[in-house]
């Protein structure tokens, strides 16, 4: 049990800076379809609970999954709205309004007539998928990655209207009678349309739901607002904690969440803030071709790419003890340690990069 924890906390140091042990096996070297081929598979392989869209069974469905996820963290009895809402007087007739922004948790609407409720809305709207989303059983019309809490009436104006560009509060856009997601959620929107692209590429077309240019993108298979959203606005708090209860939920995460530059490596268009301050400099780029060999030896390691570069490394042990620091060359002589494993940590910058070596 020990040694498990221990393992645990030293999976940090096997991937890149700051980026997530969940991305370990990406290369982040790559660019455009290459780099969304491999967030496909990583996304797909790890999803590995697919939940009912409504069920009797506790704790199992997107009900449940949305009153974790969509909560208001300044106040749990309360979820945050998707689009926001246009006041209205009460189910009373009389003109007391209610909040734009929160509903009540309790207040799910289950049936016809949701005035006042909150409902589920698909922000990648069932139709408009080809074949269309389903949520008969579970599988891609109940990804919770594209669900979100929304008022009933604003579900039912936005209906399968596509996106397209606007500014201030969310609604139908006055000239052609499609939809924009308001300010605050127009970021939310994107990410999760670029999530359900890359979770689904041949069912969930993004050009199919967002109106104007893709001129950005080499294969013209992102529309330009969703990356332009994407940069606009940046990923809240609030996103990321949903990330993390939906990493918990299906197993699963949306990288756009993590990283919103990654969609500048997919697709092109407007520089979005790169989360983990690495994947937009060239010392990723140094790193990523740096290889130490064998992994199994009885005293040296060999390094590769130090001749160019110089790159400070350190010896680290399995209780996470620095042991030795240096400029690291072609040839590391680990003889004077005892036999055991040791991470051997390199770091250029801001950047790091980290091998586990053992030695018998």
């Amino acid at each position: 049990m020990i040694k498990k924890i221990l393992f645990l906390l030293l999976l940090p140091l096997l991937s890149f800076g700051q980026v997530p042990a969940y991305y370990d096996g990406i290369d982040f070297n790559l660019t455009g379809d290459a780099l969304k081929n491999q967030l496909t598979t990583l996304i797909t392989n790890t999803h590995t609970t697919e939940i009912y869209y409504t069920s009797s069974v506790p704790d199992s469905d997107a009900w449940d999954a949305l009153k974790q996820t969509d909560l208001d963290p300044s106040n749990n009895s309360n979820v945050f709205l998707l689009y926001g809402y246009d006041p209205i007087p009460n189910d009373a007739g009389d003109t007391v309004t209610r909040d734009d922004r929160i509903r009540n948790e309790s207040l799910s609407c289950h049936q016809s007539g949701c005035t006042g409720l909150w409902n589920r809305e698909h922000v990648f709207p069932k139709s408009l998928a080809t074949p269309a989303l389903v949520i008969d059983d579970p599988g891609s019309g109940t990804d919770a990655h594209n669900l979100r809490a929304c008022d009933g009436q604003m579900n039912s104006s936005r209906n399968n209207r596509p996106y397209e560009d606007g500014s201030g509060n969310a609604g139908i856009t006055p000239t052609t009678g499609n939809w924009y997601p308001g300010d605050e959620w127009r970021g939310d929107v994107a990410r999760m349309i670029m999530y359900m692209y890359v979770r689904y590429p041949s069912q969930c077309a993004a050009s199919a739901v967002g109106v104007g240019s893709a001129s950005y993108s080499n294969f013209g298979d992102m529309p330009n607002i969703f990356l332009e959203w994407n940069e606009e606005d940046p990923v809240s708090q609030y996103e990321m904690n949903r990330n993390d209860i939906l990493e918990g939920v299906q197993g699963n995460r949306n990288p756009f969440i993590d990283n919103p530059y990654l969609a500048t490596k997919i697709w092109n268009g407007p520089t979005a803030q790169d989360s983990w301050n690495l994947l937009a400099t060239n010392d990723y780029i140094q790193l990523q071709a740096l290889k130490v060999y064998p992994i199994v030896t009885s005293g040296v390691v060999y390094v590769n790419n130090t001749t160019q570069t110089q790159y400070n490394y350190a010896i680290v042990n399995s209780l996470g003890q620095q042991l030795r620091t240096g400029m690291a060359s072609e040839r590391i002589d680990l003889s004077d340690f005892e036999k055991g494993f040791y991470f051997i940590n390199f770091q250029f910058n801001t950047s790091q990069k980290t091998f586990r070596v053992i030695l018998k």
